[in-house]
């Protein structure tokens, strides 16, 4: 029996002693510049662009190599089982005419060795994808852009949720503590038989609300911290915290700068696509083009054959051969395919101007959009404050009013439910100003 417990008391050593030696989860304490380079470094859809990158670099390459030597090696062998036989003419032999003669030529064992090489001269198509290869991969870095502004975007609206979420958790608190404040009270005066006892029921009521909003607020709040690690890329177990404060934000942005700026559709990366997209299809009408033009390539060969009846000696005699030429392709009649492409490609390329004309058109509208938004958030923002300081002097003065004996509980009850409605009401608009400002600055292009 001693051994046993001496062998528990062992285990549980053991394991507490390694549960001790184990690195608990990854800490991090961010501002919103910090969230976002890491969400550029670790959120997946940033990784991804900056491989498809990667890849159109090797696709360049690739393009290039075209042009350069191809060289190819072969090595074959056979065993003739059976040498094939050849008829000739008897009279070849001396033997009557219409006879033949079977003749087998060759021998049961041949080896040839060849390397051969080609080399582009002249292509019109290859020298117009050299021209492109620049534009190719302005496409994959713009697109790079593109995320990364998304992420950027959505990072920072989700840092914001979770600010608003203390900033709601803190209002919560403050009407919790003044309401559990006037619920001692109004206890206390009922013992002393000055209130009834509905007044402490309907004060009651109010408070066990709040204490179960706020618990639903803190359990919301995980969330977003949930969401907002799932932004940036980072695993759910590890710990955030945000350094950043609602008051560190600048709320006044100068939207008549922003207004002034006729060209701000250029920094927009949408258009930047479309533009590099409109090349990519002038380049590839280039291409179309091209292809009514000859094509001239150098090619060279050197084979060893080899030849025996003897597989032991095969290899002891070969018969060399080599040749260098050129090779001229001339494009003469294709059944107008190559007409029809060219065709094609300007249509494509019509397309494209078509749809650059109309995006331009589409950002100056959600431009306007976003700064009618943002005027309308700041001032539902600035309205619900005011409001919110109107409902705690109301509060303020119906509790006075109600410890004089002047005034009932049920005004008391409607003014502390008028400060909830205006601190929720100032938590949406706070919020809709925050994300209104991310949107402005998204659509004038001034996140990068």
């Amino acid at each position: 029996m001693k051994r046993i417990l001496t062998l528990i008391m062992c285990l549980i050593a053991a394991v507490k002693g390694y549960s001790q030696t184990q690195p608990g989860p990854q800490a991090y304490n961010f501002s919103i510049q910090e969230a976002v380079d890491y969400a550029i470094a670790h959120k997946d859809s940033v990784v991804n662009a900056r491989l498809d990158i990667t890849s159109a670099d090797y696709r360049v390459k690739e393009i290039i190599g075209q042009g350069l030597p191809q060289i190819s090696g072969q090595a074959t062998f056979q065993d003739y089982l059976k040498v094939p036989t050849t008829l000739l003419p008897g009279e070849f032999f001396g033997q009557p005419a219409g006879t033949f003669i079977p003749v087998k030529f060759g021998v049961k064992y041949q080896s040839n060795l060849a390397a051969s090489a080609s080399q582009l001269l002249f292509d019109p198509s290859y020298i117009i994808g050299l021209q492109s290869r620049k534009t190719y991969k302005e496409l994959y870095n713009r697109a790079y852009t593109r995320t990364k502004i998304d992420v950027i975007a959505n990072v920072t609206k989700a840092y914001y949720q979770v600010l608003v979420s203390n900033e709601q958790i803190k209002l919560l608190d403050a009407n919790i503590a003044q309401l559990k404040q006037q619920v001692d009270q109004t206890t206390a005066q009922n013992k002393q038989g000055f209130v009834e006892k509905i007044d402490v029921d309907r004060i009651a009521v109010q408070y066990n609300n709040l204490v179960t909003n706020r618990e639903n607020t803190l359990r919301l709040l995980a969330l977003n911290y949930q969401l907002l690690k799932f932004q940036i890329g980072m695993p759910i177990e590890f710990n955030l915290t945000l350094k950043d404060k609602l008051t560190d934000i600048n709320m006044d942005a100068d939207v008549a700068q922003i207004a002034g700026d006729t060209t701000f559709y250029k920094k927009r990366i949408e258009y930047g696509l479309l533009e590099t997209n409109l090349k990519l299809s002038q380049f590839d009408l280039r291409r179309q083009k091209a292809q009514f033009l000859p094509t001239l390539s150098a090619n060279a060969s050197y084979a060893l054959s080899y030849q025996n009846n003897s597989f032991r000696n095969l290899y002891t005699t070969s018969f060399p051969s080599s040749y260098v030429g050129l090779t001229l392709n001339v494009p003469i009649f294709s059944g107008f395919q190559r007409t029809n492409r060219v065709k094609q490609s300007e249509i494509t390329v019509q397309k494209n101007q078509n749809n650059l004309n109309s995006l331009k058109n589409a950002l100056g509208l959600q431009a306007e959009q976003a700064k009618v938004v943002y005027f309308n958030g700041l001032q539902s923002l600035n309205n619900q404050k005011r409001n919110q300081e109107l409902a705690r002097e109301v509060l303020r003065v119906a509790k006075i009013k109600y410890q004089q004996g002047v005034g009932s509980s049920i005004e008391v009850t409607q003014a502390q439910t008028e400060l909830e409605n205006a601190d929720n009401s100032y938590v949406q608009s706070l919020y809709d100003a925050l994300v209104s400002k991310v949107d402005l600055d998204k659509a004038y292009g001034r996140i990068q």
